[in-house]
Order: structure tokens, then C-alpha cells, then sequence
């Protein structure tokens, strides 16, 4: 007997309408190019006041309902190139509009593709009926250049095999930017990843304040020994701390925001090209408090880079790089508990097998210990997980994916010991999940592919994207998928 997953008839395709208004700065569309704002800003200038407004009537009536506080935006933006107006000139309001929209654009979120979803239980789950529990999803999008956000869905799982997903209201909103902080031993073991720990770094980390951002570090950098900052190989390491301390960052929504219309956006250079594939949990503390968990991939265009998104409520966030060897590739899932005292996580560190990391602290990780290895036909090229491990009463479930022939991905999942998950317990040796005939094409053919799902009501619900390009769900009882697996042992 063999058993297959159950797709609904619940989907999600990207949406075009999904567009934020970010900052747009003629001349510097490509790397080391030359800005053309001043140019730009005298051509704004020299226009007669009533063509202003007569635009900005225009630009009120075409985009003020696709973005939120629209005007606010175009305030900001003005305010960026306002060095080009010299000291003494003063904007009307349509001006001031008008030179903002004059370096705006709109970014469709998801105008390439939507993709990658992964699923816990949402913060509230009020006004339900019995057996069904509200979910909060997490989804990929995919805009033009490739750049990759974060944004979320919300549904409702149950009773029994029913999946709902709910309209995703508009506008999407970009979080308010904060910094953040660091403790020095996480930006130690940085340091230490890249072999650039020397007597300066060591100078100034023992001298900020046990949690410290950059301020911070400045005086601690203008206090340093003279001899060790004015050394050759100074600047290099000033550079790379300046470098790690502001790649964490702050990011939150206010409480008339929706979770749906919530959009995580690249802000740091790890980031410039994308945030891909989170992976969320609902992690549970050993004195019962939970938060919110994800890692995720920062992409800057060449280089490829683990990072975490912490959150108490799905609507504040805090952003960190991790460390260590079992955070030196994609595809880290952390389990939604602690482990004897320590925290645990699924990694790829060698790019081909599932492994399993332990951290003290939850941001620098272990040597990786292999758990899965490729050996099914569907999985010769690599295998990697689905999301986070999923506690049963039999074990941990993971769901795996596996790369195979003509790059095509499949589904299936191994069961890990729940107080010795380095011990597999089994597997299933076929997948629950590949792409059905009419799942083949999209923006990345051959493609299903999750980054976590949810047990409700006796079932394993798995939202999956598809070819890259849209979002569908499936269901499997989990008795019976524990069944299967407990017959096949590793």
C-alpha cells in the first residue's frame, strides 16, 4: 500500500496588483553610475505652478488607493534629494508632491511569481468553529530582476479536509525600518566564519555594551588603541564589523495593517537581491513562552547568506545574520522546541544532504550532523526538508524534498527519534507529492516545493508552490503517513 497526498482545489496565483511606491534614483538603475537627480530636481523646478498641480490632481486620482499614505510616501521621497534645492528654496505642496513622484516607482511584489509557502497557526485564532484552526501563511514573491519578498496569506484549516484561504486585502504595506542589536559573541562567531577575528576586533567588542548597535560600535571603534586602528589591516576589519552591524535590522506594521497586507522587504546589502525561502515555526520556550521564528536566505547578487527573522506576534520583526558551519548554505529549519536545552535545526551545509546542527543560543550553529543522504532515484541530485520538523507522538516528521532527473522535485519525508532526532526512525521510499501533468510548467518547471505545513484535525496540511509560479495545498491523513513510515525503517 502506498499513499498520496490529497490536492484541494484551494489555490493562490500571484497578484499584480500587490505594489509597493519605493524610491527610484535616475542614473542609478546599475552599479557605478551617476546620479541624475540634480537634473531631474531643476526640471521638476522649472515647471509653471498649475501644470504641478494639475499633475499631482492626476497622480492623487491614479495611485493615492494603491498605496497606503501615498502622500506621506512622496513627502519622504521629496525629502531624499532636497540637498539639489539649496538652502533657501521653499516647495508648495504640489511641488513638493510632484518632485517626490518624480522619484517613485512602483514594484510589483509578486509581477514574476509567488511561490515557496510555509504555514503555522496564526496569533489569533478567535471566532472559530470546532476542528478548524486559522493559519497564517508565508509566501514568496517574486518581482522583477528576480527580487524576492516576504508576504502572507491567511486561511482557515478545517473541520476535517476543508481549507479556506481568504481574500488578501490591499494595499500591501512595506514594514518601518528600525536598527538593531547585537551581542558581541554573535559578532565574534561572524568574524570568526571568515577567519577575520584579529586584536582590534577583540578591542572593540569587549568594549560595547552586552547588547549594542552602531552607535555603539563607533565609540568603541574612536576609543580603540591607536597603534591597533592606525595597523595596515586595520581598515579591513573596521569595514567588515561596520559591515556585520548593520546587516541586522528592526521591522513592524502598525495595528491597522493586516497580516496579509504585511510585506517583508530586502533592506540590507545580505539582502539586496532578495529574501527567499522563509521557512516560519511557532517555537515554543522551555518556560512556555512562544514566539515566532524564521530562517531565511539573504541573497546580495553573488553570495548567499542564513539569516533569521524573529517575531513575538507576526507583526513585529527583528532581523539577524546566523553563524557557524551548519549556517554556510540554504535551507535551515529550525524545530518548534528546544531539544535537552539547546536549540535544533535541520541544515544543508554540504548542499546535498539533510543534516542536523544544535546551538545554544539559536544564532550560532554546530558542526552538522547528516541525518538523510540522496539515495532514491527521485532524489539523486539532492535532498533537503519541506519546513520545520513537525512533533508527533511517533517522532519528528520531516518533509523532504528531492531533486532528480531533468531537475524535477518531489516531496516525501523520514521520521527522526523526538529525544534523539539524529537517530531516523524511517522513511518513505517513494513521494507523497510530485508535479501532477498539469503542474509542470511555471517559472521554474518541474517544481513542488514547500517551506513548512500544519496538522489539524488528524490531517497534514501542505501548502506547496508550484513551478515557482502559484500556491496550492495539500492534505494527507497523518496516521496513516506515520503508518507507512514506521514500515520502512532507515
Amino acid at each position: 500500500m502506498t499513499i498520496t497526498a490529497h490536492r484541494s482545489e484551494q489555490e493562490l496565483r500571484p497578484d499584480p496588483g500587490r505594489v509597493i511606491a519605493r524610491i527610484f534614483l535616475p542614473g542609478e538603475e546599475l552599479p557605478n553610475t551617476p546620479s541624475r537627480a540634480g537634473a531631474v530636481v531643476e526640471r521638476v523646478l522649472a515647471l509653471p505652478e498649475n501644470e504641478c498641480e494639475a499633475l499631482v490632481a492626476a497622480m492623487l486620482e491614479d495611485f493615492a488607493d494603491r498605496h497606503r499614505d501615498y502622500e506621506g510616501i512622496l513627502a519622504a521621497h521629496a525629502a531624499m534629494v532636497s540637498v539639489h534645492l539649496g538652502r533657501s528654496r521653499a516647495l508648495t505642496p504640489a511641488r513638493t508632491l510632484l518632485l517626490g513622484a518624480s522619484f517613485t516607482a512602483e514594484f510589483a511584489l509578486e509581477g514574476a511569481a509567488l511561490c515557496n509557502p510555509s504555514a503555522v497557526p496564526h496569533p489569533d485564532q478567535t471566532s472559530l468553529q470546532p476542528g478548524q484552526v486559522r493559519v497564517a501563511v508565508s509566501l514568496r514573491g517574486v518581482g522583477e530582476g528576480h527580487l524576492s519578498s516576504v508576504g502572507f496569506a491567511t486561511a482557515v484549516a478545517g473541520p476535517g479536509d476543508l481549507w479556506s484561504f481568504d481574500p488578501r486585502p490591499l494595499p500591501a504595506v512595506p514594514g518601518v525600518i528600525a536598527v538593531a542589536r547585537w551581542r558581541p559573541e554573535h559578532v565574534l562567531a561572524i568574524l570568526a566564519d571568515q577567519g577575520s577575528i584579529d586584536e582590534l576586533a577583540h578591542n572593540v567588542l569587549a568594549a560595547v555594551p552586552p547588547e549594542f548597535s552602531g552607535p555603539d560600535l563607533e565609540r568603541a571603534l574612536a576609543e580603540a588603541p591607536p597603534d591597533l586602528v592606525l595597523r595596515p589591516e586595520a581598515q579591513a576589519t573596521t569595514d567588515l564589523l561596520r559591515k556585520i552591524v548593520s546587516s541586522a535590522y528592526e521591522t513592524g506594521f502598525p495595528p491597522d495593517v493586516a497580516l496579509a497586507q504585511q510585506v517583508l522587504l530586502p533592506v540590507v546589502a545580505e539582502e539586496r537581491n532578495g529574501i527567499e525561502d522563509a521557512r516560519f515555526v511557532r517555537f515554543v520556550e522551555d518556560d512556555g513562552g512562544v514566539d515566532y521564528r524564521a530562517t531565511y536566505t539573504g541573497y546580495d547578487g553573488r553570495e548567499i547568506t542564513s539569516r533569521l527573522f524573529t517575531s513575538p506576534d507576526l507583526r513585529a520583526f527583528q532581523a539577524h545574520r546566523l553563524a557557524g558551519s551548519a549556517a554556510a548554505n540554504k535551507g535551515m529549519a529550525l524545530f518548534p522546541r528546544r531539544i535537552h536545552g539547546r536549540y535544533v535545526s535541520l541544515c544543508r551545509s554540504d548542499g546535498e544532504t539533510n543534516c542536523l546542527a544544535w546551538s545554544s543560543d539559536g544564532y550560532v550553529w554546530s558542526d552538522p550532523v547528516p541525518v538523510h543522504q540522496p539515495s532514491a532515484s527521485w532524489e539523486m541530485l539532492q535532498v533537503g526538508n519541506c519546513g520545520s520538523p513537525i512533533e508527533t507522538d511517533r517522532g519528528w516528521l520531516v518533509l523532504t524534498h528531492g531533486v532528480g532527473p531533468m531537475r524535477k522535485y518531489s516531496i516525501s519525508a523520514i521520521l527522526l527519534d523526538l529525544d534523539r532526532p539524529t537517530h531516523v526512525l524511517g522513511r518513505l521510499d517513494y513521494p507523497l507529492l510530485k508535479p501532477a501533468t498539469d503542474e509542470q510548467d511555471g517559472y521554474v518547471p518541474n517544481v513542488v516545493y514547500s517551506c513548512g505545513g500544519i496538522v489539524n484535525d488528524g490531517l497534514l496540511w501542505l501548502p506547496y508552490g508550484i513551478g515557482d509560479a502559484r500556491i496550492g495545498v495539500a492534505w494527507i491523513p497523518l496516521d496513516e503517513l506515520l503508518d507507512q513510515m514506521s514500515t520502512t525503517r532507515a
